[in-house]
């Protein structure tokens, strides 16, 4: 059951959306109940988020190097479902996200910090040596999330084009390999991407199908042909916690085979919000 908060920040949200200007080619009051659903959806993924940032970091504090590994994928999880709400804060996506690419100096610029300054010390250098305070630091940026997203308004165009903006980062970083270059757990990520997307399609689908059955037909079957290619990878396919085989077990043809599906979905969910109107 939701918190009485949340409830009543998701009921603030339906006011403001109906008393929005009505641009949409579909009825205002008709985007109300799928962006309620999808904060709810949000704020549970932030739940769970701050509960096992938490204990991801217990572990780099206590110098338990094989426990924080452990943590690492199904910890990011959360964080990359909901991206496209995370991202709407620039400073803490960059503190919590960003690559070492991101930065001048690498590795070694001060201002690297997050996951992925979390994953180069626990899987390249094989330590929790020196990362106590990149912990701290990740767990107090994942709190003021959490924070700054309860009485967040979402507009309805960043909401549907985060379907496609998910997409396009699997495309564009997942299957490259680089995102998790140290861990290996990008299918984990990719996985969580298409999670993220699919949330977003499914709730705004009835609308959808209303202007083109034919479109949402399409999307649905270009989202199970990625997950079915996912789940070849999983580690045990009946217990999807267990997540997916390392990244480097994955060959470059099926990388490339990847890429198509994934590129088809996208390309499909960017027009989305047009069709909704929402652009």
């Amino acid at each position: 059951m939701q918190p009485l908060s949340r409830w009543i920040s998701v009921s603030a949200l339906a006011l403001m959306a109906l008393n929005a200007p009505a641009q949409a080619a579909v009825p205002a009051d008709a985007l109300v109940g799928p962006i309620a659903e999808y904060k709810l959806y949000v704020l549970d993924n932030l739940e769970q988020l701050v509960a096992h940032t938490r204990e991801f970091t217990q572990a780099i504090e206590q110098g338990n190097l094989d426990k924080a590994q452990a943590l690492y994928a199904p910890t990011r999880v959360y964080y990359e479902r909901i991206e496209p709400i995370a991202e709407m804060f620039a400073d803490l996506d960059a503190s919590i996200d960003a690559r070492e690419d991101d930065y001048e100096h690498g590795v070694k610029d001060p201002d690297f910090t997050g996951f992925h300054r979390l994953e180069y010390g626990l899987f390249k250098a094989q330590s929790t040596q020196g990362l106590a305070p990149y912990a701290k630091g990740l767990m107090q940026d994942v709190d003021d999330l959490d924070q700054r997203v309860q009485g967040l308004t979402f507009p309805p165009s960043t909401v549907v084009g985060g379907a496609a903006a998910l997409m396009e980062e699997v495309a564009a970083t997942k299957v490259s390999g680089e995102e998790d270059r140290y861990s290996r757990s990008d299918l984990w990520d990719f996985q969580a991407n298409v999670d993220g997307a699919k949330e977003i399609f499914e709730l705004f689908k009835p609308l959808a199908a209303e202007e083109d059955a034919g479109f949402v037909k399409r999307v649905q079957g270009n989202f199970d042909d990625v997950e079915a290619i996912l789940a070849d990878y999983r580690v045990d396919p009946q217990d999807p916690k267990k997540g997916f085989v390392s990244y480097d077990k994955v060959s470059d043809a099926d990388r490339r085979a990847l890429t198509g599906p994934v590129n088809v979905l996208a390309e499909d969910l960017s027009t989305l919000r047009g069709l909704l109107g929402l652009n």
